[in-house]
């Protein structure tokens, strides 16, 4: 298991709406659901933890994204695709 491995499985995932991309848009994708890992540290500097078109984790400003609540079961299966 990798250091980002590590990380990632420690953190708890929650999902946002990407509203903003300006100087990101290979990373990003307007309108996209992210997955998002709590990082307490990168919330501190208006950041989130995004899980990115790479499928790597990296921080962004926090304004780029919106909270989106989905029904559990879509929740659900997409834990499943991330897993």
């Amino acid at each position: 298991m990798n250091k980002s491995t590590t990380i990632t499985s420690c953190l708890k995932k929650h999902y946002m709406i990407c509203v903003e991309n300006c100087s990101y848009e290979a990373s990003l994708e307007l309108m996209n659901v992210y997955e998002v890992l709590t990082d307490r540290d990168a919330e501190k500097h208006c950041q989130v933890r995004v899980i990115d078109e790479s499928g790597e984790d990296y921080l962004y400003p926090e304004k780029y994204f919106a909270p989106v609540r989905l029904p559990a079961e879509t929740k659900e299966k997409l834990e499943l695709i991330t897993a």
